[in-house]
């Protein structure tokens, strides 16, 4: 990714920093989701995570993962969620993320770093056709990250809500999805 590839940045309306709101949001957008909803909320041991990223995550991230485990968007898009007990399983899918990103999508000092450079790009989602949603690790609190989406075209961009927001808003057509398709907003376990 290079900055010269940049396409621009997006806004929210209103960025949405309650994850019981983003996921609501979320639920309307993709009506087959709530199909998935686990009966109870999953206890997960983030310091796992947490405390190997070098890093807290997002608290929208963490609540969708209580609530869901993986499932995909439109047959198109990813989400793969932390199971119970199988928290390092989630850190090695973290790391081959960085690794990825690292080997064949950040270019050094052209554009933005992986993680952990300060500010660098963490993966959480892709696309079967190797998008990448990542956060952009930049800010006081992981509540501040921002979404950076690199497309399979070499385009990149920002949107500056949460992933879960950014998901529903994708979803419901109300982003404009620069270099990427529109998504049919059906939810499938994986």
């Amino acid at each position: 990714m290079k900055d010269d590839d940049l396409i621009g940045t997006q806004t929210p309306h209103r960025r949405i920093t309650e994850p019981e709101e983003a996921l609501a949001v979320l639920e309307r957008a993709v009506p087959g989701l709530t199909g998935l909803r686990r009966p109870e909320p999953a206890v997960l041991d983030w310091a796992v995570l947490e405390e190997s990223l070098g890093t807290a995550l997002p608290a929208d991230y963490k609540h969708l993962a209580q609530r869901y485990p993986t499932f995909a968007l439109g047959d198109f898009l990813l989400v793969p969620l932390p199971e119970p007990g199988e928290e390092h399983d989630t850190l090695r899918g973290f790391r081959d993320g960085l690794d990825v990103l690292a080997d064949a999508w950040v270019e050094p000092g052209r554009g933005p770093a992986a993680r952990p450079a300060p500010g660098g790009l963490l993966p959480w989602a892709e696309s079967d056709e190797s998008d990448k949603f990542m956060w952009s690790t930049s800010g006081e609190t992981p509540q501040d990250w921002t979404v950076t989406v690199a497309s399979r075209s070499g385009g990149w961009w920002h949107y500056t809500g949460g992933a879960v927001q950014f998901l529903a808003e994708y979803c419901e057509g109300t982003l404009e999805p620069w270099a990427l398709p529109p998504i049919d907003p059906e939810a499938t376990p994986c």
